[in-house]
C-alpha cells in the first residue's frame, strides 16, 4: 500500500517535481509561534554519552570517499526542507538507476513478499523505496546536526502502553525496524521518553564514529550487542531500550519463521533479552512505527509530519517456543510495516539464509 500523494517515477512531469533551486526561489516552511519550545529544548533525553575520540588514522586515504561524501551533503542540510527532499528524490532515483545489485535485491524481495502485486507495481514500489531512502539521509543528518527543523512535525498513539508499564518500575524493550527515516524516528521518540539503543558496531571504523557520534544527541546510552552488561544494566533500571531484529544474520542467532509469507532467518535474542533485568518485574516487549505522512514532494510552504505508533505489550512472551516467539514478532513488525511498506529498507537481504544454510537466490 502506497502513502497517500507519495512520488511516482512514472508521473515525474512537470507538475510533481520541483524545478531545481535555479529556476524556483524557495518557500519557507510556515512560522512556528513565539515561543514554541524546539525539539532541542523538550529532548527527554536523561544522559549525555561521551563522543568517540578522532583518530588520525581517519585522515587515511581509504577514509577520502566518506569524507567527500559529507562534505557535499552537510552543506545541503541548511536548505529548506522542501529543497532537501527533492535532492532527497533525485538522489534515489539516481542511486536505484546505477547501484544495479541493491536494485535487484530489492525486486527479488519485493516479488516474495509481494508475489500478487503486478510486476510493474512492485518496480514502482521499488524505485519509491529509493526515493525514501534517498530523503532518509537528509532526515539522518538533519537529526543529527538540526534537530530543531523538525520542532512540532510529530503525533504518537500508543504512548500509553509503555507509560503504564513504566510506572510500574519496569523495563521496556522497544521493538523497532529498519525504516528508511531511521535515526529520525529515533529523535522524535525521545521527545516523548528517553531511550537506549542497542547498535551493531560497524566495519569502517570511520562509518562508525559519524553514526556513534550522531546518536549522542539523541539516545541516552548506545549499547553494543557485544555488551551484555551494559544492556542487562539498562534493564535493571527500568529504561526503555530501542531493538531492532529484523535484518538476516543466520541460523546461529535465530531460527526459521514467516516474514510476509517468506521463511526467514529470525533473531532469536528479543526473548533472551525478556528474561533479563529485574525477575519480579520483567521487561515488556513492544513494537514502535516510524512514519512519514506527507507526500516526499512537499507542497510549497508546508512542514513535514510524521507519526509514531507503540504497540500494546506482548502477552506471555516470551513462551517456550522460540519459533512461535519469532513468528510473534515478525508478525506484529510485518503488520507495522505493510502500513506504506516503501518507507521499509527492502534493499537488505533478508531472505539470504533458508532452512538448510544460505539461498542462492540474490545471484
Amino acid at each position: 500500500m502506497k502513502a497517500p500523494e507519495q512520488y511516482d517515477p512514472s508521473k515525474s512531469a512537470s507538475k510533481s517535481s520541483m524545478p531545481p533551486p535555479s529556476i524556483q526561489p524557495p518557500a519557507k516552511s510556515p512560522a512556528l509561534p513565539v515561543g514554541t519550545p524546539t525539539i532541542t529544548q523538550t529532548h527527554k533525553q536523561t544522559d549525555q554519552a561521551e563522543k568517540k575520540p578522532f583518530e588520525w588514522q581517519f585522515l587515511m586515504p581509504k577514509y577520502w570517499g566518506i569524507w567527500l561524501l559529507f562534505a557535499i551533503f552537510l552543506p545541503l542540510i541548511y536548505l529548506p526542507l522542501r529543497w532537501q527532499f527533492w535532492l532527497g528524490r533525485k538522489l534515489g532515483i539516481l542511486i536505484y538507476t546505477i547501484v544495479g545489485s541493491r536494485r535487484r535485491d530489492t525486486l527479488i524481495n519485493l516479488k516474495l513478499a509481494f508475489p500478487e502485486k503486478p510486476e510493474v507495481e512492485r518496480e514502482l514500489m521499488a524505485k519509491q523505496v529509493f526515493v525514501n531512502q534517498g530523503i532518509g539521509v537528509f532526515e539522518t543528518l538533519c537529526a543529527w546536526f538540526r534537530p530543531n527543523v523538525f520542532t512540532r512535525t510529530v503525533s504518537i498513539s500508543g504512548l500509553q502502553h509503555l507509560v503504564n508499564v513504566q510506572n510500574e518500575g519496569r523495563a521496556v524493550i522497544l521493538l523497532g525496524a529498519h525504516y528508511t527515516m531511521l535515526d529520525l524516528g529515533g529523535m522524535l521518540c525521545t521527545q516523548f521518553f528517553p531511550m537506549d539503543g542497542m547498535y551493531r558496531p560497524q566495519n569502517n571504523a570511520l562509518l562508525d564514529w559519524f553514526i556513534y557520534n550522531g546518536r549522542t544527541s539523541i539516545l541516552s546510552k548506545q549499547i553494543s550487542n557485544r555488551d551484555m552488561r551494559s544492556l542487562v544494566s539498562s534493564l535493571k533500571k527500568g529504561r526503555v531500550i530501542w531493538y531492532s531484529p529484523d535484518q538476516d544474520y543466520g541460523l546461529k542467532q535465530g531460527v526459521m519463521a514467516p516474514f510476509f509469507g517468506v521463511p526467514a532467518a529470525t533473531l532469536t535474542a528479543t526473548r533472551r533479552l525478556a528474561t533479563l533485568g529485574n525477575k519480579v518485574h520483567p521487561p515488556a516487549v513492544m513494537a514502535l512505527h516510524t512514519y512519514r505522512q506527507t507526500p516526499d514532494n512537499l507542497p510549497r510552504g508546508k512542514r513535514p509530519h510524521y507519526h509514531l505508533t507503540i504497540t500494546p505489550e506482548l502477552e506471555n512472551y516470551p513462551s517456550d517456543n522460540e519459533v512461535a516467539d519469532a513468528t510473534r514478532v515478525n508478525e506484529v513488525l510485518e503488520g507495522l510495516i505493510r502500513i506504506d511498506p516503501t518507507q521499509w529498507m527492502w534493499f537488505h537481504r533478508r531472505f539470504k539464509n533458508g532452512p538448510e544454510g544460505r539461498r542462492d537466490i540474490y545471484k
